[in-house]
């Protein structure tokens, strides 16, 4: 099994900036694809960004298109998100998983880090 580990997360004022960083263990995929999606309580769960293990075309959600960058570390197995010009409206927990062979679906999930944007 895959197991992912987030850290990073806290208390920032609006307009700030925050990494995350999502760290994998176990068996995983050259065809894998590493995302990060967050999630307010009572809210349903929003994608964030994604990006390839090798090669391939990051990609982001709509509402933070030109604010978060995420990247990889190969050699640490390691996935960050570079958040800046944050916003109050981002606070909530953020989790990064792993979809991939056989059926290409997010099977295995983090733990979830806060992020708690003040105004």
């Amino acid at each position: 099994q895959v197991r992912l580990v987030e850290s990073g997360g806290g208390l920032v004022q609006a307009g700030g900036s925050l990494r995350l960083s999502c760290t994998a263990s176990g068996r995983t995929s050259a065809s894998a694809t590493v995302g990060w999606f967050r999630q307010v309580p009572g809210k349903e769960r929003e994608f964030v960004a994604s990006i390839p293990w090798l090669g391939g075309t990051s990609l982001y959600g709509n509402s933070v298109k030109g604010r978060f960058t995420i990247s990889k570390d190969l050699a640490k197995f390691t996935v960050y998100l570079q958040m800046t010009t944050l916003k109050p409206e981002d606070t909530a927990v953020y989790y990064c998983a792993v979809r991939g062979p056989p059926d290409f679906e997010y099977n295995y999930w983090g733990q979830g880090t806060q992020v708690t944007v003040s105004s």
